[in-house]
């Protein structure tokens, strides 16, 4: 029998309040069923209904904000202000896919009127996307808010017309279980029909419901090997679904010779601001910094060490993510070549704190990027990588070369210097999802623009996870052919154009023929 999922304070080790029971299958069952049934009932509401439950969450979670941010704080030991932080991101996430909703241009809605064509006569065909149907979305553990129970995946999902069932991590239970309960409220509050979303709990729930015939999509945030699980599960069902994994990546940062002559202390100090933010348990958190071996990249090391040396032991979020940080530190420490250049202070408490590092490895003396230095380590540590400067950039090209993909790349130029780095950057596209000049990668703005993806094995998909084009992973295309105008969606009929959408061929904009 699976054992109940207590609650841990990383700062302690100690457990506090009643364990949570984990769902059994009868629960996974019983919860999709109803999910089921939701879907049906939220595809006779219409999107501006769908906004106003969107904004109706994010209410809810403003007005419980205390209780989930004390909550939050004694499961992952974050503090307060990050945590507040991340409630303001969640609740302004969700009020953006409301925004999303209300604008309509996520239907990619089509009219191609019936009439004549060089291939013959066309019949009248009318398309857009629609939902899915009830997606899985799985929480991470490094942000119990902002990639958890009412984190982006779910927001995404709801804003597509679909129910949410959300597997808690075991990192943050009750956590998770305060923020069902407003999600919940809001709903109810909105006439939403029940099973809109819920939450199950522990792994055993987890696997049988990516298994269930009831689930269309799951998204998921986590690690390389747990979502290689998952898809696994996905894949052995007779109708293989959607899996949307967000899992991992090293996230090169490059710094040009100009422009460690130019800003050496700015960026190196930067830099260590980056890797320290959040313990380093950022996805998005740079692991290779790739430094000229010169004398003004002496200087940027010099920053970053004196930077991280200073630092205080952070707390990981559980025993088993400060373990693999012991384990791949120890690894990458016996790599051949690897120096350390600093640590932060020791760590004597009872809970699951770690000492920062910087190591470094020199590309001139020979050395190359093998084993764990292309490893993602989660946790405050950062690989220095030297590399011979403008005589050799050959060198800096042929590691990146040798790298897999990433969410992100970072690079550091001179004024003026970007005309003249093709190869660089085209290197860099090739290796991530999103490109950073002259700043760093952690922190993912939710807007339009964004994208949080990237190539294998950063993603398995060629969707995001954050922003206006998240909530294209939970719809599908449909199209209607001679169909009577009484069974369209509003946003197909004739008449002024209620959402943007081509009509034979021409862009129309809301409020036009």
């Amino acid at each position: 029998m699976t054992p109940p999922i207590p609650s841990v304070d990383p700062a302690t080790a100690r457990t506090s309040g009643a364990p949570i029971p984990p769902s059994t299958a009868a629960d996974v069952d019983a919860t999709c069923a109803r999910a089921t049934t939701a879907f049906h009932e939220l595809a006779e509401r219409d999107r501006a209904w769908r906004a106003g439950l969107l904004r109706g969450m994010a209410d809810e979670l403003d007005t419980r904000r205390d209780d989930i941010v004390a909550t939050a704080d004694a499961e992952t030991a974050l503090g307060a202000a990050r945590l507040n932080g991340e409630l303001t991101r969640t609740c302004y996430q969700l009020r953006f896919f409301a925004d999303v909703v209300t604008d309509g241009g996520y239907l990619e809605a089509a009219i191609d009127h019936a009439g004549p064509t060089p291939m013959g006569p066309r019949p009248d065909l009318r398309r857009m996307l629609v939902p899915l149907g009830p997606v899985a979305v799985f929480s991470a553990s490094n942000f119990p808010l902002a990639f958890s129970v009412p984190g982006g995946d779910t927001a995404a999902a709801l804003a597509a017309g679909c129910p949410v069932v959300v597997k808690a991590h075991e990192s943050h239970p009750r956590t998770s279980r305060l923020c069902g309960q407003a999600l919940a409220a809001a709903a109810s509050a909105c006439d939403a029909p029940e099973g809109t979303v819920t939450v199950v709990y522990g792994r055993e729930a987890g696997a049988r419901l990516v298994r269930h015939p009831a689930v269309t999509a799951v998204g998921f945030t986590g690690s390389l090997h747990g979502g290689r699980a998952l898809l696994e599960l996905v894949n052995s069902r007779p109708d293989p679904i959607p899996f949307y994994g967000e899992l991992s990546g090293i996230n090169p940062l490059v710094v040009t010779a100009d422009a460690a002559r130019e800003r050496a202390e700015d960026i190196g100090t930067g830099l260590a601001s980056s890797v320290l933010l959040g313990a380093g348990q950022f996805c998005t958190k740079p692991g290779l910094a790739f430094v000229p071996a010169t004398a003004d990249g002496d200087r940027l090391v010099a920053a970053l060490a004196g930077a991280v040396g200073a630092a205080s032991a952070p707390v990981l979020l559980n025993e088993g993510i400060r373990d693999a940080y012991a384990e791949l530190g120890a690894a990458l420490t016996g790599e051949p070549g690897v120096t350390t250049v600093a640590t932060g202070e020791s760590y004597d408490g009872d809970g699951y704190g770690v000492r920062p590092r910087v190591l470094s490895v020199d590309l001139t003396s020979g050395t190359e990027l093998t084993g764990a230095l292309t490893r993602e380590c989660f946790g405050p540590v950062v690989v220095v990588v030297r590399y011979g400067g403008d005589a050799q950039d050959d060198q800096l090209i042929d590691a990146l070369a040798g790298l897999e993909p990433s969410l992100t790349a970072t690079v550091h130029l001179a004024e003026g210097e970007a005309a003249r780095r093709g190869e660089l950057l085209t290197r860099l596209q090739r290796l991530s999802g999103r490109l950073v000049f002259d700043g760093y990668p952690t922190g993912v703005a939710v807007s339009w623009a964004q994208h949080h993806g990237g190539p294998w094995p950063s993603t398995n998909a060629v969707h995001t996870s954050v922003g206006a084009t998240a909530i294209r992973r939970f719809l599908r295309p449909l199209a209607w052919q001679d169909a009577p105008e009484s069974v369209l969606p509003a946003e197909l009929r004739d008449g002024p154009a209620p959402v943007p959408r081509r009509v034979d061929g021409a862009l129309t904009l809301p409020g036009t023929d």
